[in-house]
């Protein structure tokens, strides 16, 4: 799938990789973007077409998938990260993290595949994490919607290769973005993330893993939960001491 001349559907297109990857498909060449996000008036990127959307909510979800019926990739990017554990946590806040993390990314899906069947297939983007593959204290809640949407979008890419749409799961360590504001460690940025994940739609990739955090992660898969719990303990500690 080429970006050039694609049009676009970006979720949370208000700040952080949401606003990077409207930017950056204008830029490569994209004929149409929109930009969605609860608060539609937040967006200022020139050049794209802003939509109220609440992934959170069916009603705003199936009125954006009828405002927007030409769309060829959707890129799939709000998302949350409340800091709760899961055991002491606000069960609330869980199923709030669940409802948006997850659910709110395949209530997209489903709106918009019946579309991308009829523009050709088209290709969908899940923003993912390195945390898809591991937990931290105070952030049991999210690792738990990473990983769960990480199985959503390999179940997903399997439902729907009959029609031709590529789902691309895209992960990495930390963006620079509000979310990681309070972490000084090397980040990537919003629009290097973009670019590695547009490149990855239009090199067929199912994966992208966008930096090295990611990519180690990855790799420590095949240890045991005990070598892998000590693993992380150590790279985590290297990373926070840097």
């Amino acid at each position: 799938m080429d970006i050039n001349d694609s049009i676009a559907l970006v979720t949370g297109a208000n700040r952080g990789l949401g606003r990077a990857f409207a930017q950056r498909l204008r830029e490569r060449g994209a004929r149409k973007v929109y930009a969605t996000a609860r608060r539609p008036e937040t967006v200022d990127l020139p050049g794209v077409e802003v939509l109220p959307l609440d992934i959170t909510s069916p009603p705003s979800v199936r009125a954006v998938a009828a405002a927007a019926p030409d769309v060829t990739l959707l890129v799939n990017n709000a998302g949350i990260q409340t800091g709760t554990d899961l055991v002491t946590g606000s069960l609330d806040a869980v199923r709030h993290e669940v409802d948006t993390n997850v659910l709110g990314h395949l209530e997209m899906i489903r709106a918009f595949a019946p579309a991308l069947a009829r523009n050709g297939g088209g290709a969908i983007v899940n923003v993912l994490s390195a945390m898809s593959w591991f937990g931290t204290r105070g952030a049991g809640a999210y690792h738990l919607t990473k990983a769960a949407a990480w199985a959503m979008t390999n179940g997903v890419r399997l439902e729907l290769a009959d029609q031709g749409t590529l789902v691309t799961a895209v992960h990495l360590g930390l963006a620079d973005t509000d979310m990681s504001a309070g972490w000084p460690v090397d980040k990537i940025a919003p629009s290097d993330l973009a670019d590695a994940a547009l490149d990855g739609v239009e090199a067929g990739a199912a994966e992208v893993l966008a930096d090295q955090w990611s990519r180690d992660v990855k790799s420590r898969l095949t240890l045991t939960p005990e070598e892998f719990n000590a693993a992380m303990d150590r790279a985590l500690a290297a990373l926070t001491a840097a």
